[in-house]
């Protein structure tokens, strides 16, 4: 049951990806958009109320690819939302002696596959509209693909060209704990990966603070996953 209803969803995700290009050639026009308000914003610290934001660029073609479906209006409502959102806030001390307040996000878009999948992007540009949106994008990346994961993504609003590498780890860390604390984080759950303004050593850092709260080998269950993945 749960292998067709893995297929399922995939030749649903698929056929929603072929209808968004047919419908607008979706990733060129979100991107042109996107570009487009990063743009705005830094120019005037705002998105002018003519321009769309990137959420509503991709829940305006969805409706439109979802039109030419036959499936339940259920399914459909349910894959145009994000199933979990959280928003988190939190000191960070600086090296100059200063406190500052700094706010990260993760949404998991899809959990019918898991765990879900998604980068973590530091920028000054980041807020929840966009990280929805890249969340659910990824669940149709991860599908056209066949990756067995669902769509999640993560941001911080942070400059890391401007930070030094301790307050960056400082806010890692913190931010890692939250995820921890809320279980938006687990090998079998969410899984993080690098993104705009993170690498490596980001991903270091919250594989070692991840691992100061769980005693398992986090890559154990991820072998497993590819494993049966395999098999199936």
């Amino acid at each position: 049951e749960s292998s067709s209803r893995g297929r399922s969803f995939r030749a649903l995700f698929r056929f929603f990806s072929f209808a968004m290009q047919r419908v607008g050639r979706f990733s060129r026009v979100l991107s042109r958009s996107y570009g487009a308000q990063t743009a705005a914003i830094r120019m005037s610290s705002g998105v002018p109320d003519s321009e769309p934001r990137f959420l509503d660029c991709f829940k305006s073609y969805y409706d439109r690819a979802s039109a030419l479906s036959n499936h339940q209006a259920g399914v459909l409502q349910d894959l145009r939302s994000c199933r979990a959102i959280l928003r988190v806030e939190f000191p960070v001390k600086t090296e100059s002696g200063e406190w500052k307040q700094v706010i990260g996000y993760r949404a998991q878009h899809s959990t019918h596959r898991l765990p879900c999948k998604g980068g973590i992007r530091y920028a000054t540009e980041v807020d929840l509209q966009e990280v929805m949106a890249l969340a659910s994008l990824m669940t149709f990346k991860c599908a056209i693909a066949d990756v067995p994961f669902g769509g999640a993504k993560g941001g911080i609003v942070i400059d890391p060209k401007t930070s030094t590498v301790e307050t960056l780890e400082r806010v890692t860390r913190n931010y890692t704990m939250a995820l921890c604390q809320k279980n938006f984080i687990g090998p079998g759950l969410d899984v993080p990966a690098p993104d705009m303004g993170t690498g490596a050593r980001e991903m270091a850092w919250i594989k070692d603070t991840y691992e100061q709260f769980n005693s398992m080998f986090v890559s154990a269950p991820a072998r497993c996953l590819h494993v049966v993945h395999i098999l199936t």
